[in-house]
């Protein structure tokens, strides 16, 4: 089992201007797999996250709805909450970043930081609309691109030449909001320095992320570290900069800080400390899983914050890719994307879960979500080899030995041969090497399946004589079907919920693979999974396709 270990884990934050997609699922299965093994493991770790809710899409998003930014913010989180419930993310808690705790630590942050002088202010031109009376963020103005002439680009890059520049180098600018053409207005900014901490990332970085990532972040080292614009003019959704007037802090700023105020909260309702998870010396991990969209604000930014203010850096950060869903790009104006909830609706989270995780691996690569490949592999992994031994084994321990399993196994060595597997398979969790994790389990599910294919009991059980000889075979069966049990539950917890009830077992843990179950009563067997149906896809993906 190793030493014990005391673990903070956090997922990117989800925007709270809209609702979850599958897309977003692939994050939160990604670090919750990691999570859920790790507690098996006995080890503590402690999980949050939270509603990232600044910035001006919220403000705009609650201004169209008719409702205030917090209202907005509230209902959003909460819709989360809720989805996080559903697909089992064993979230220890989940605030919102536009809370107390995290006002308290973004303001701590930001004195330190000044304190420090690691902030200076500067002047700045930027885009304003004067219709709307607000200076427009990149992303809210759109025209051609200066570099190769693309129309309806956006102020930061264009997707075509991915030529990166400013919005006032846009050839015939509009404001996405208002349609006029803005204007270009001067404002005095603040800067946090990341030039400081240069050094420093320079040998942090290649040893806590991917090597494929930290070759991509070279490539940011040799451009330069550039200073970062940490303020926004009002009108703007999010804390005001103690000391400034109509001044407040980019969403960005304090985004992270939020995994700080979720863990803060939790301190706070569980009497745990604080310090002992921030603190610069601290001895504890800390891991964050993020998409590769936002790696350059938590390898270059996130660190040096925490550093200039202080506190430890992460012990790691997790970087997944995108999904795609039957080959193409998930994206909002084509509709193909799929809400958690419309999935919910139609089928089970925890087949979703396995068919991510069957995908996923330590690195950043892109995974595809087919939708006759999830079928096929859900109906012939879970369904067919995995659910499938306990479902002919079950019957046979209650019609010949009113419900008990047999004192001892008639094949210790098979037994064996899968406790065995726990070492490989725990390693692979650790790596995050989901996919190869799965492949090892799904090779001893086919094992134990051949055994029982080999052993016949079902044409046994005809002669009365044999009835021992069944029951044995049928409680090795159950035994190995309770080891494959154990090493998914990680990434089945609904499934092993089930399971654990039929077993008439405590919640299964790591250890538990090394011990087989005798002599004890199960349950009748209920179904712990239904096949996909493929019509029930179709219903699913035609809902999702439906204008809103």
């Amino acid at each position: 089992m190793g030493q014990h270990r005391d673990i903070l884990v956090t997922s990117a934050l989800p925007y709270a201007n809209a609702p979850l997609h599958i897309g977003h699922l692939v994050e939160y299965t990604y670090t919750d797999v990691w999570v859920r093994f790790q507690r098996m493991q006995g080890h503590r770790c402690h999980y949050v996250c939270a509603s990232d809710a600044h910035g001006t899409p919220t403000m705009l998003a609650a201004e169209a709805a008719g409702i205030t930014p917090e209202e907005l913010v509230a209902e959003i989180a909460a819709s989360h909450q809720s989805d996080f419930a559903r697909f089992r993310i064993s979230v220890d808690n989940y605030l919102t970043t536009h809370s107390a705790e995290n006002e308290e630590l973004t303001a701590e942050v930001y004195r330190r930081l000044l304190k420090a002088g690691h902030i200076h202010r500067r002047t700045i031109q930027q885009a304003y609309d004067e219709q709307k009376q607000m200076f427009l963020p990149d992303r809210y103005v759109r025209g051609e691109c200066p570099i190769c002439g693309t129309a309806d680009q956006y102020g930061d890059a264009c997707e075509n030449c991915s030529a990166t520049y400013t919005p006032m180098e846009l050839k015939n600018p509009v404001s996405v909001i208002s349609g006029t053409t803005p204007s270009v207005k001067e404002s005095e900014h603040l800067f946090f320095r990341l030039g400081d901490f240069e050094e420093e990332l320079r040998s942090w970085v290649p040893q806590h992320i991917d090597e494929a990532l930290a070759r991509k972040l070279d490539e940011w080292f040799q451009a330069g570290l550039r200073d970062w614009d940490i303020s926004r003019d009002s009108p703007y959704f999010g804390f005001e900069i103690p000391g400034e007037s109509g001044k407040y802090f980019y969403v960005w700023f304090d985004a992270p800080i939020g995994y700080m105020a979720s863990f803060l909260n939790l301190c706070r309702r569980l009497d745990l400390s604080f310090e002992q998870f921030w603190d610069a010396d601290s001895t504890t991990e800390l891991y964050h899983f993020i998409g590769k969209d936002i790696v350059y604000f938590h390898t270059l930014f996130w660190p040096s914050v925490l550093s200039g203010a202080g506190y430890r850096k992460p012990s790691g950060i997790f970087v997944h890719g995108f999904l795609t869903v039957d080959g193409l790009k998930m994206s909002k104006s084509r509709g193909t994307f799929i809400l958690a909830t419309t999935y919910a609706k139609y089928l089970e989270p925890d087949c979703l879960r396995y068919y991510f995780a069957a995908k996923l691996g330590p690195t950043a690569d892109d995974i595809d979500l087919n939708m006759d490949d999830f079928a096929a592999r859900v109906n012939s992994d879970l369904v067919g080899k995995f659910v499938n031994i306990g479902s002919r084994c079950a019957g046979f321990i209650h019609r010949l030995n009113a419900g008990r399993l047999a004192d001892q196994l008639p094949d210790e060595a098979l037994f064996a041969v899968f406790a065995a597997a726990a070492d490989e398979i725990a390693a692979d969790y650790e790596a995050r090497n989901y996919a190869r994790a799965i492949r090892r389990i799904m090779a001893l599910a086919d094992k134990a399946n051949q055994y029982i294919d080999d052993q016949k009991p079902w044409l046994k059980a005809k002669n009365p004589e044999q009835n021992d000889a069944v029951v044995g075979i049928a409680t090795l069966g159950l035994n190995l079907f309770r080891t494959l049990m154990i090493y998914l539950k990680p990434v089945i917890p609904g499934v092993a919920e089930r399971a654990e009830i039929f077993l008439a077992i405590a919640p299964l843990t790591w250890t538990d693979a090394q011990k087989p179950l005798l002599g004890s009563g199960i349950e009748h067997f209920k179904s712990l999974l239904e096949r996909v149906d493929r019509e029930r896809i179709e219903a699913m993906t035609q809902e999702a396709h439906s204008p809103v």
